[in-house]
């Protein structure tokens, strides 16, 4: 188990409030706890920017499968890229609309060129990529 180490902090009064806002809003213990998982987030966005080790990322699509081919390419792109894409769930919306969640694992550069081809594929509708790290995080 980590060591937790007390320390001040000064800040503004204004930007206190909005920390305190944070804290309220998204239900934490303590500032303590929000701040930690601030930290958190930015060291995932670092390391992700970065481009070191590897990342794990979710791509959730949207989209019209009567767009001719549409479902035969996004298959397609995931099985051409097997060693990044691990796991895929699709989700009937309406008798037009698909939801797609494709869980990807590797280099981050890769896993955000591959995202970009599977949300510009013709019918895919809107595509959003959340990324995160599979390090262990403090």
């Amino acid at each position: 188990m980590s060591q937790l180490v007390r320390f001040g902090v000064s800040m503004d009064k204004r930007l206190l409030a909005t920390l305190d806002a944070i804290v309220k809003r998204r239900g934490y213990a303590n500032r303590s706890e929000a701040i930690r998982d601030l930290v958190r987030s930015e060291q995932v966005r670092e390391s992700w920017e970065s481009g070191k080790g590897p990342a794990v990322a979710t791509l959730t699509i949207v989209y019209d499968h009567h767009v001719h081919e549409v479902d035969g390419h996004l298959t397609d792109l995931q099985h051409d890229h097997e060693d990044l894409v691990h796991s895929a769930m699709h989700v009937h919306l309406s008798h037009r609309m698909c939801l797609e969640v494709i869980v990807m694992r590797g280099k981050p550069k890769r896993i955000q060129k591959l995202a970009d081809r599977l949300t510009a594929a013709r019918g895919v509708k809107h595509g959003q990529l959340v990324v995160t790290t599979d390090e262990e995080l403090v």
